[in-house]
């Protein structure tokens, strides 16, 4: 036979070590695969947030100029109707300082080609420019129906070529031309061109830009980089093999993501181009480290397993030898319940298991005895039934033809108690242990007329539960033996009885009759003892024998409880647990149906 501890390491090693070999290896590739899907997502969300970014600067660029459309003013100079050039150039310079990153700003009217240039908030004099609209980008802005036009980034121009542009400063700018119309003659005015710093470009570009070898490229619709981290390419046509890579037609490992922008950057283009394995380095390092990890903790595993078993199996097998030991006669077996883990705790409950059968043993060995002496009592009791059953019918008939009903009553109810206990070892209905009860209080009132009082009260709820016979009557006979017939003829007989919780109640008092506490506890001592066969006084057998038939029965957890109400009374109430009730009687009746 193979030892628990053999069987334990083999099925440690086949179903956790080997299954988590393999599951570090399916958790690589299922991980790699998904956080690789993660990353590709994550770029992508970034992409589409930078270019909702770049939606929205440009669209509030573009439609900066439509604020000066609410300036009849400003328009009547551009129509040369009025000639106020403080006015123009303070319309000019509060445009200049709508935004911080507009680095110049150039107005041009049409009606005197005169432009007006505006540098660092200060307003230049107007100049003639007659052939501004033969500049390229203006050119095809006026030639065209669209209301602006994007001139990709290039370095700052003196538009006027007045002092106040520095001829240092070439910094990079985007323009932006906004063609100026008469609203209601649709009349062209002139332009206006904003020239916008690199400044908020560059900042969407560093936040979807996270590792210097990733490219970014800002592609208007003729194919031309307005925008990139690489500033040598900023304003120069896309290469074909930017194109092709773009494409993806060039076997690469080089991640692409295209974002195509709408209004108003119609058909431009957002792309990122990511080596994969700057995308995935930190992925694939940490699940290469995992596994590593992992092959670690598995020779740590292999050594784990064989301490485990042997720190597990050894109890076991000490338990083992323990229970080895027990055979079907009446042993002790020395289980440790000292341990406070699970072998302790099934250590703890063999030992209680024990202890129980040892009880029931006993039990089962007491209740034969108990039973076998009921029975010689009864046989003894039994001085041939049918014949003192027909002589008390015989005699009832004589008393009826007499004219004697009284005396008929009292001998039925003298056949019904007689017929009842006969019933001995039997279980009855509360309702017949009552009926008896009953039949015998009508023979003492007959005897001792009205002098008795009495109480009978039992809950409908209980009458039909089934208790060993002759567990009342005892102590009502008790009634008149030790308090009526001693001279207390005042004192009241209460018979109660409910249920209480799990518990079937009863309870039977005198009020006048009592005994001292010495009495009391004397009373106790006699009836409590363990031993039921035990010989006592003969005044103190019928408390006796409740107690120890309720204990036999059912078990430590019935029996019966006596007070003295302070020397006012003497009460003897009776526990049965309803539980044990349907269990113990149906094992009485099986067991009384196999002596048949």
């Amino acid at each position: 036979m193979k030892s628990i501890q053999s069987r334990l390491l083999y099925m440690l090693i086949i179903f956790i070590l080997l299954p988590y070999f393999l599951s570090v290896l399916l958790i690589y590739g299922y991980t790699k695969n998904n956080v690789e899907k993660h990353e590709l997502a994550n770029n992508e969300e970034q992409l589409n947030e930078s270019s909702k970014q770049l939606q929205q600067y440009f669209h509030e660029l573009i439609h900066l100029p439509y604020k000066l459309y609410r300036d009849a003013d400003l328009f009547r100079i551009f129509k040369k109707e009025v000639e106020d050039s403080s006015y123009l150039e303070k319309s000019i310079q509060n445009f200049y300082l709508v935004r911080e990153e507009i680095r110049q700003v150039r107005f041009y009217m049409d009606k005197g080609e005169e432009s007006v240039t505006v540098y660092n908030a200060i307003v230049s004099s107007r100049k003639s420019k007659p052939d501004l609209l033969q500049e390229p980008y203006i050119k095809k802005l006026y030639q065209s129906d669209v209301k602006q036009i994007i001139e990709p980034p290039h370095p700052l121009e003196n538009y006027n070529n007045v002092a106040i542009v520095p001829q240092t400063d070439h910094t990079q700018v985007i323009t932006i031309h906004h063609k100026i119309q008469d609203i209601f003659t649709g009349e062209f005015l002139g332009v206006i061109s904003m020239d916008e710093e690199l400044n908020e470009l560059s900042q969407i570009a560093a936040d979807l830009i996270k590792n210097k070898h990733e490219s970014m490229y800002l592609i208007n619709k003729n194919n031309q980089i307005v925008f990139s981290n690489n500033t040598k390419q900023i304003s120069n046509p896309v290469s074909d093999s930017l194109k092709t890579t773009i494409q993806g037609e060039k076997g690469s490992d080089d991640i692409i993501l295209s974002k195509t922008l709408t209004s108003p950057l119609h058909d431009w283009e957002l792309v990122k181009i990511t080596p994969s394995e700057v995308l995935f380095h930190d992925v694939r390092k940490t699940t290469f480290t995992s596994i590593i990890v992992g092959i670690i903790v598995g020779i740590f595993g292999l050594v784990m397993v064989g301490i485990i078993t042997y720190k597990i199996t050894t109890p076991i097998k000490r338990l083992t030898n323990k229970v080895s030991t027990i055979d079907g006669s009446y042993v002790e077996v020395p289980f440790n319940d000292q341990r406070h883990d699970e072998i302790g705790y099934l250590e703890k409950h063999m030992k209680d298991m024990m202890k129980r059968i040892n009880h029931h043993i006993e039990r089962e060995y007491k209740l034969e005895l108990e039973n076998k002496e009921i029975q010689f009592q009864a046989l003894k009791s039994q001085v041939n039934p049918h014949f003192l059953f027909n002589a008390l019918q015989s005699i009832g008939t004589v008393a009826l033809r007499s004219d004697a009903p009284n005396v008929y009553h009292l001998i039925t109810s003298l056949s019904n108690m007689m017929r009842y206990s006969m019933q001995a070892n039997k279980w009855v209905k509360v309702k017949e242990e009552m009926r008896y009860i009953e039949s015998y209080l009508s023979l003492q009132m007959e005897r001792f007329h009205d002098q008795i009082h009495y109480n009978l009260q039992i809950n409908q709820n209980i009458l039909e539960i089934q208790i060993p016979s002759m567990i009342l009557q005892p102590l009502v006979e008790n009634f008149f033996k030790h308090c009526f017939e001693e001279g207390h003829t005042n004192a009241r007989l209460n018979v109660f009885g409910e249920r209480r919780k799990s518990y079937l109640y009863f309870k039977v008092e005198n009020d006048e009759a009592s005994v001292s506490d010495e009495k009391l506890e004397e009373l106790r001592e006699t009836i409590y003892p363990p031993s039921p066969t035990e010989n006592h006084e003969k005044e103190h057998i019928g408390l006796k024998n409740i107690q120890d038939r309720l204990v036999l029965i059912y078990g430590d957890k019935a029996g019966i409880n006596i007070e003295n109400n302070k020397g006012q009374a003497f009460i003897v109430e009776i526990f049965i647990p309803l539980n044990e009730i349907s269990f113990t009687e149906g094992r009485i009746k099986r067991e009384s149906i196999d002596r048949r």
